[in-house]
């Protein structure tokens, strides 16, 4: 098909030539040139023709006049840009002095001045120089003014700085023309101040920006809302910030944990135990688990046969089983503590689980047991040898650590196995 094309070019561009030269031929034109007694008689045809072939000529030979300052600039501009890849090459592998040196000889060709300078003020950031940082960065604001500002608060906040970080950024987030990254610096700067409420606000543009993956956001949005909320002063700010959250918000694990463990400080522990309870329906967390033990004293024996209920759906939880074990402790029915935690410690060890089986060892007034489980828990802690409890201590002949199958059903009634 492309040579069909080519072929039906090449006929009409062979076609218009043929009237033109028919055309032309039929009255060529004349141009006369005289200058000081100097005459030259040609054809408008010819004219044009010796036009074209001056124009290269001078064309030409100002190339060939601008050829040794065109090789040192091409060479200055390749230099440039491997001394920018060198640097940051160097910023990535942590030669921050490398990295530094190089970018700012990179900063020298205009148009790699802007990306160099941020580059290099990153570098000195790194290195704990931040008052060179902040003199490239002010040198890069003249390229680059927006990206300047928001590591400008980036290295603000790395220095102790985070009001000054703040109110940096506060006018372009005012005004809602903050960058995504500055977006984040606010959020992180505004926390480390304790303006929670300015850190919320940073959320959302965060969100739609989509600049952090999901995962990042989550980890944010966790901080920031744990950290607002165990900021509340009483039950009845605390409740009026929850209530202002989106569903969203509502939902995640760590917010549900913080506004819980706050309820409960402030003695609002049946609004705790309904927000867990209803998370715990939503999808099953180890860490509102936890929570749900450490709720006060209030309605315990409730919530712990609430607790053994889930066991029946989760008999392989180290931390359900943990949650039951304390909560046996403080009702002190230490013949259903023991088997709880025993069962956790065989399923995953943890310096939790340690420590809650000496306090049933030391309610029943077995302290040498009891100090035993506190050092595990201590050896534990410290990465040590922890050692075992006498197996006739333990509540049975041998502990079976065999994880206990549950049945579950697809969506089309298929018996499967939990994961």
């Amino acid at each position: 098909m492309n040579l069909w094309r080519w072929i039906l070019l090449l006929v009409a561009v062979a076609a218009i030539a043929a009237f033109g030269w028919h055309w032309v031929a039929e009255d060529p034109g004349y141009v006369l040139i005289q200058l000081r007694g100097w005459q030259a008689e040609m054809s408008v045809v010819a004219a044009t023709v010796a036009l074209l072939v001056a124009w290269g000529v001078l064309t030409a030979a100002w190339r060939l006049a601008r050829w040794p300052f065109g090789a040192l600039s091409r060479r200055h501009r390749r230099v440039s840009r491997q001394r920018l890849g060198d640097g940051l090459v160097a910023l990535m592998e942590g030669r921050h002095g490398d990295a530094e040196r190089d970018l700012n000889r990179a900063s020298r060709l205009d148009t790699l001045r802007g990306p160099a300078l941020l580059a290099s003020a990153e570098a000195a950031s790194r290195r704990g120089e931040h008052g060179r940082a902040l003199e490239a960065l002010a040198e890069a604001g003249q390229s680059a003014p927006r990206a300047a500002r928001v590591l400008r608060a980036r290295v603000l906040r790395r220095d102790g700085k985070a009001a000054e970080a703040v109110a940096l950024l506060a006018p372009e987030a005012d005004a809602g023309t903050l960058s995504p990254g500055g977006w984040r610096e606010l959020a992180i700067a505004s926390l480390a101040t304790g303006d929670y409420r300015r850190a919320r606000e940073a959320l959302e543009p965060i969100q739609k920006s989509g600049a952090l993956g999901a995962k990042n956001y989550a980890a944010l949005e966790a901080q920031v809302l744990a950290a607002s909320l165990r900021a509340a002063p009483d039950g009845a700010v605390l409740n009026q910030l929850w209530s202002q959250l989106p569903k969203t918000q509502r939902r995640a694990p760590a917010a549900i944990d913080a506004y819980a463990r706050a309820a409960a400080g402030f003695g609002m522990v049946l609004p705790a135990m309904d927000e867990v309870e209803s998370a715990l329906r939503r999808e099953w967390s180890p860490q509102l688990i936890e929570t749900y033990g450490m709720l006060g004293d209030d309605n315990l024996d409730a919530r712990l046969r609430r607790a053994e209920a889930w066991l029946d759906t989760h008999p392989n939880d180290p931390y359900l089983l943990i949650t039951l074990g304390r909560m046996c402790v403080r009702l002190k029915l230490w013949s259903k503590a023991h088997p709880y935690l025993e069962r956790s410690l065989a399923l995953k060890p943890t310096a939790e689980a340690w420590e809650a089986l000496g306090d049933a060892y030391a309610g029943e007034g077995d302290d040498a047991l009891a100090r035993q489980c506190y050092r595990n828990a201590l050896a534990f802690h410290r990465g040590a040898t922890v050692t075992p409890l006498p197996q006739d201590k333990l509540h049975g002949p041998r502990l079976d650590t065999r994880p206990v199958a549950v049945e579950e059903r697809s969506e089309h009634g298929v018996p499967r196995l939990r994961e």
